[in-house]
Formats: C-alpha cells, sequence, structure tokens
C-alpha cells in the first residue's frame, strides 16, 4: 500500500464534510422525521437487520451504551419500538419495529431515495457508477480501519 498525499486526504476529509452538511446530519432532525440522526439510524438498522438487542445497538452504531439506552426508551415511549424478552435469557430484550415504527422506517427510505436521486440525476450514468463503486469501496475502507484501530483501542463500552 503507498501513503496517500495529504492533498488527496484533506480533499476527502472536505468532500465527507460537505456530504455531512448536505446530508442533513447537522440538523437536530433527520429524514424529515423529527428524530436525531441516531434515532433514525436506530430505525434504519433494526428494520434493515431484524430485532436486536441495545448492546448489539450500541456496537453497530457506534454509541455509548447509556445514549442507546436513553434513545431506545424515546423509540419505545413514542411507539416506534417494541421490546420483547429472550425465550432464552429473559435479561436479553431485543428490540423490533412496530407498525408505526415500519411506517417511519418507510417514509425515512422514500426521504432518502428521493434525496439521493435527485442528485445523481446530475450525473451521467459512468458517474453514477463511479458514485456507487467509490462510496462502497471507501466505507469498506473506513470499516476496516476502524476495526484495525479496535485491536489497538476498544471502542468504549460503558
Amino acid at each position: 500500500m503507498t501513503v496517500p498525499d495529504p492533498s488527496l486526504i484533506d480533499d476527502i476529509r472536505a468532500a465527507s464534510r460537505q456530504m455531512v452538511r448536505e446530508l442533513g446530519f447537522m440538523a437536530a432532525t433527520l429524514a424529515a422525521t423529527g428524530y436525531p440522526p441516531s434515532a433514525v439510524h436506530t430505525i434504519l438498522e433494526i428494520g434493515l437487520r431484524g430485532p436486536m438487542n441495545s448492546a448489539q445497538l450500541a456496537e453497530l452504531l457506534h454509541l455509548e451504551k447509556s445514549s442507546v439506552s436513553r434513545m431506545v426508551r424515546k423509540l419505545i415511549e413514542n411507539g416506534e419500538l417494541k421490546e420483547t424478552s429472550d425465550a432464552g435469557d429473559a435479561r436479553i430484550k431485543p428490540l423490533s419495529l412496530t407498525a408505526k415504527g415500519r411506517r417511519t422506517l418507510a417514509a425515512i427510505h422514500d426521504f432518502g431515495r428521493r434525496q439521493v436521486s435527485g442528485a445523481l440525476e446530475r450525473l451521467t450514468e459512468a458517474e453514477q457508477r463511479t458514485v456507487r463503486e467509490g462510496l462502497t469501496i471507501y466505507a469498506r475502507a473506513l470499516r476496516a480501519a476502524d476495526r484495525d484501530a479496535e485491536t489497538i483501542v476498544p471502542h468504549s463500552t460503558a
């Protein structure tokens, strides 16, 4: 592997910051839901992956367990999530979407698809494929780098 040029690093960081702003992650709520980004991602991940407990969610989202616990409690109170008991271990509380949560998930997907479609419409087909491939490769590399870093300094699990 070659060491990347510092200007390339700075350009990618600048583009990443712009994407975060343009996608709305700096706002108090995301995807026209009234929920903060972490709650939107919770609904998305449970909707895509199926039931999971708070500890699994905290690990997946790279959030503190206490933050996830508060967020999950609010989503349960708002009728988006339901908590059940695991048949094998009553201490484990799998979280799943309610009917309202599934409607919210559909609205999040619709919002996101419109947002991405609006941007992609401004690109050629070749540029669209380049964006997909580049983002996929970059996300994979970020994940691998995060895993490598975690072997040195694990994420906090407080």
